[in-house]
């Protein structure tokens, strides 16, 4: 059964997307390979500002980090100990919490990443 909201309508983290999932999945599987699963559903769906919001601060946040690894890890010694020791089980942190909000149904949004993923859905 889904719930409605106030107005009758289905709240986005409730809705099917036009992916064919229920919101909450698409929105967890949007983190589930980083920034390609956020970047593939956000490509995928139009129409529903949950799974988009989410799609796009997997992007945001696991593209950052990937990024971050790479500069890191062409540093030698100290960059190299960043990127080994620091940026992975961070990753993994991350990964681990957005997923579970996601499927959750919450908005769920990082300080950074989130405010700009908001203003551009």
């Amino acid at each position: 059964m889904t719930s409605t909201g106030p107005s009758g309508a289905v709240p986005d983290n409730k809705a099917r997307t036009s992916v064919g999932l229920d919101a909450n999945v698409a929105a967890a599987v949007a983190y589930g390979l980083g920034w390609i699963t956020g970047l593939a559903l956000l490509l995928m769906e139009h129409e529903n500002r949950f799974v988009r919001f989410h799609a796009l601060q997997s992007i945001i946040v696991f593209g950052a980090l990937s990024f971050a690894w790479f500069l890191c890890f062409s540093v030698p010694l100290f960059g190299w100990l960043v990127s080994l020791f620091i940026i992975p089980p961070v990753s993994a942190g991350l990964w681990l919490l957005l997923m579970f909000k996601a499927y959750q149904g919450e908005h769920f949004k990082l300080p950074i990443a989130g405010d700009m993923a908001e203003r551009n859905i």
